[in-house]
């Protein structure tokens, strides 16, 4: 894991410096938008709604909308003037119970690891935490803004949630008529949940649908049923050879300056070695020749001179 955040855990005089880490992360499945005819990405462009033109992305401001439809924009000079925190302290104002902290409050959970000079501090607040049965509700600055969160311990690790505002949470705006209920009814659905009473177990639970799919996918691939786009990235398991693609491009580079490549050289030098292996070839030959010529000179008989006749 990575460190998003460094900072210390201050209560009274007690300074814990502590990194940072995200806790969780998502699993869900998400899917691409394409085209279904060739598989192509869709792309979405920043359109104006009122003059239907493009906007790049220089041209876009920060606007805030009034409840009866009002557009105020906003530059970086007026946010600019917004109050900004920016401390690396994560001050503990108060300990409470902790089955006073409703969990619809809990928005993100992080780790909190102790740098090695707050190693001892940890463990006291941690120990403390424990004992005590209580949450610590602390404020913290994230991207320059206040949030409230809470320490509480997890597998003896302090872990941060950081939590909605108050006025965030929404209140119900209907009602529920339940009508009349027998008590041989309410005797039943006690049944029930005493025949279904347990621990919790995260681990017996599973996302049968990220499965599924991801199984769904592994098939079509087995099959050959995919969509190959000119800008889809190999899932062949090619591996591409860097110095070949290295040597293509200094040819490339060479061919634009009128060099010659490392690839003609060596054709050149291949024609070079065929040229004179076949010299090579065809001088072996001769010799071979002449050798069995002269062979054969030597096995022939000499012929013996014949005395002329001396005339009477």
């Amino acid at each position: 894991m990575r460190a998003i955040w460094k900072g210390a855990v201050s209560f009274g005089l007690v300074s814990v410096p502590v990194k940072l880490y995200s806790a969780t992360e998502s699993h869900d499945v998400s899917f691409r938008q394409v085209h279904a005819a060739d598989g192509g990405r869709i792309r979405y462009q920043r359109v104006c709604a009122i003059d239907g033109e493009e906007v790049p992305y220089s041209d876009i401001a920060k606007g805030y909308e009034t409840e009866d439809g009002e557009m105020v924009i906003l530059d970086d000079n007026d946010l600019a003037d917004l109050p900004s925190v920016s401390s690396r302290e994560i001050s503990v104002e108060k300990f409470v119970p902790s089955d006073q902290i409703d969990p619809m409050l809990f928005e993100k959970s992080y780790y909190l690891e102790p740098e090695k000079s707050g190693v001892k501090p940890y463990s006291l607040l941690r120990q403390a935490l424990v004992d005590a049965d209580r949450m610590a509700v602390v404020t913290i600055a994230i991207r320059q803004r206040t949030s409230v969160a809470v320490l509480r311990v997890r597998d003896d690790v302090i872990v941060l949630q950081t939590m909605m505002w108050p006025d965030e949470i929404r209140t119900p705006d209907f009602e529920i008529d339940a009508g009349e209920v027998k008590e041989s009814e309410i005797k039943m659905a006690r049944m029930l949940v005493e025949t279904l009473a347990g621990e919790f177990e995260p681990e017996e639970f599973h996302d049968d649908y990220a499965a599924a799919v991801q199984e769904l996918v592994k098939t079509k691939l087995e099959g050959g049923e995919v969509t190959r786009t000119p800008t889809a990235t190999k899932s062949s398991g090619e591996v591409v050879d860097l110095l070949a693609a290295l040597q293509k491009s200094v040819n490339a580079a060479k061919e634009a300056r009128g060099e010659a490549t490392a690839d003609k050289a060596d054709d050149d030098t291949d024609a070079a070695g065929k040229k004179t292996t076949a010299k090579k070839k065809a001088t072996k030959k001769t010799t071979k020749k002449a050798a069995a010529k002269k062979a054969a000179s030597d096995k022939a008989p000499s012929r013996k001179a014949t005395p002329k006749k001396e005339a009477s």
